[in-house]
């Protein structure tokens, strides 16, 4: 890069991406299966859940039933990075097979990854530059055709590239020439 800095888009820019019912989807599932979540994010997303999601009718929103937790979610994911984050986190715990699949398919085709268990939570946000080669219906198809028995959406093998990749496909570039972070 010319200017020697990587740009960042803070975590929660994912909704500028995601339909809204796919959102409500990836909310649903992480909400309501809090319970089979490691402990440290379980505990973080509960606290983030009382500090930032209103529930009409409860003091304490994680004390609301999960259908309605889960709708009451999507303010505070839209504006949150860190609430963002910690919901792709878990939303990627949950799927750890669909996870793994996609973690193996990226290097498969020469995509630099962090280890498939960094916590990506931790970073500043998304890369902005996103190899032009790579569009979702191309991966999509490549991936189905190595495993023609997965049941996961088109928008979950997406949601899994941008999560492992921590790109979103703001600038098309030929190669990437972020992949690691400036030092």
């Amino acid at each position: 890069m010319s200017d020697n800095k990587t740009q960042f888009f803070h975590f929660h820019t994912i909704n500028e991406f995601m339909l809204p019912d796919f959102r409500q989807q990836v909310l649903n599932q992480v909400i309501t299966n809090l319970d089979l979540l490691p402990a440290g994010l379980r505990a973080q997303l509960s606290t983030q859940i009382r500090q930032l999601v209103k529930v009409p009718g409860f003091r304490n929103s994680a004390a609301a039933p999960a259908a309605v937790k889960a709708r009451g979610s999507v303010q505070a994911f839209e504006r949150s990075p860190q609430f963002a984050a910690s919901v792709l986190s878990a939303w990627s715990e949950l799927n750890a097979d669909l996870r793994q699949q996609v973690y193996d398919f990226l290097i498969q085709r020469g995509w630099k990854l962090l280890p498939v268990e960094a916590d990506r939570s931790k970073l500043p946000g998304f890369l902005t530059r996103w190899p032009k080669a790579e569009q979702f219906d191309v991966l999509d198809e490549a991936f189905r055709a190595i495993h023609p028995e997965t049941t996961h959406s088109k928008d979950d093998i997406s949601l899994m590239v941008v999560w492992l990749s921590t790109r979103l496909p703001y600038e098309l570039v030929e190669v990437p020439d972020d992949e690691a972070p400036a030092e």
